[in-house]
């Protein structure tokens, strides 16, 4: 059983669009989808440096344009899709576009009103995120909680994400979990904590109006890893998943319960890649970074299609 995994804000790298470009058709889609944004995908995907594309409002509609676009050139001219899909927070914007639950015009459209809000939302209070690598679960837990800060993604593997303002990150910095290490990441807020409460507010005034149909196939959803059956629920899903933690463990907890033996991350790939080899023992897997690696993700789906 193959799964697609689309990752979330912070993948991004500068140019890691180009390579991309050189596919007949590519930069026809980014084209029009700059036009569905009203932002210059292509410019920030190919040209733009590290600062640019780590504004939410721009990072967040760039990673699921280039979602959509390698998932549209790794299956152009199959007979089927992939068994399932999941997203790592923004990522599944693009596994809904994906799965059919929506168009991806309006998984751009949702996106881009997702990220201008979150970034409005972000600057409102001074906050960002840091990654705790190992310690004790628990401990690393009670660590966040006692410091006032939120457990914003459970990514599983020993990586688990403290999200809340500067000032209590810098505290929580100063005293670590036992036999963990910090690093802090390069986001623009602390996303899926209380601080994003007014961006869920604009998406949950938009939501009504989305068209959504049922998924086409398995669909993983962040809050607890469930499979979603409903096009409706899983935009719901989306619009309350902004303020709550991610729940990446969950989601590799159904992918173990439901067969999956094959996963290819979509770019800008790594991340998922990595903590699933970590977590995922004998499950294969391809980190589609560049085109360079069309090949082994087809084969991988040849043969691991169910």
């Amino acid at each position: 059983m193959i799964l697609l995994a689309s990752p979330g804000q912070g993948a991004q790298t500068p140019g890691f669009l180009q390579p991309w470009l050189e596919i007949p058709g590519v930069a026809d889609r980014l084209a029009w989808w700059s036009a569905v944004t009203g932002l210059d995908l292509v410019r920030y995907g190919t040209e733009a440096d590290a600062e640019e594309i780590r504004d939410t409002a721009v990072a967040q509609p760039l990673l699921v344009a280039a979602g959509i676009a390698a998932y549209e050139v790794l299956y152009d001219g199959a007979d089927r899709g992939p068994d399932a899909v999941a997203g790592h927070s923004v990522g599944e914007l693009a596994a809904a576009a994906i799965a059919g639950v929506l168009s991806p015009e309006a998984a751009l459209v949702l996106v881009r009103e997702r990220g201008r809000a979150m970034a409005e939302a972000a600057a409102v209070t001074e906050t960002g995120m840091t990654a705790v690598l190992g310690g004790d679960t628990d401990e690393v837990l009670a660590s966040i909680d006692k410091h006032g800060l939120t457990p914003a993604n459970v990514n599983g593997a020993g990586q688990i994400v403290a999200a809340g303002t500067k000032e209590r990150l810098a505290q929580f910095a100063e005293e670590p979990p036992a036999k963990a290490r910090l690093r802090a990441l390069s986001v623009a807020g602390a996303f899926h904590t209380e601080h994003m409460a007014p961006a869920v507010g604009t998406l949950r005034r938009l939501a009504p109006g989305v068209s959504a149909a049922a998924p086409r196939t398995r669909l993983l959803q962040n809050r607890d890893g469930a499979v979603v059956e409903s096009g409706a629920d899983f935009v719901d899903r989306l619009v309350e998943q902004v303020s709550a933690p991610v729940r990446w463990d969950a989601c590799m907890d159904t992918m173990r319960e439901i067969g999956v033996t094959a996963i290819i991350e979509l770019p800008p790939a790594g991340t998922l890649a990595g903590l699933a080899r970590r977590e995922l023992k004998g499950v294969e897997l391809v980190a589609l970074k560049t085109p360079a690696d069309l090949d082994k993700a087809r084969d991988l789906i040849k043969a691991h299609t169910s």
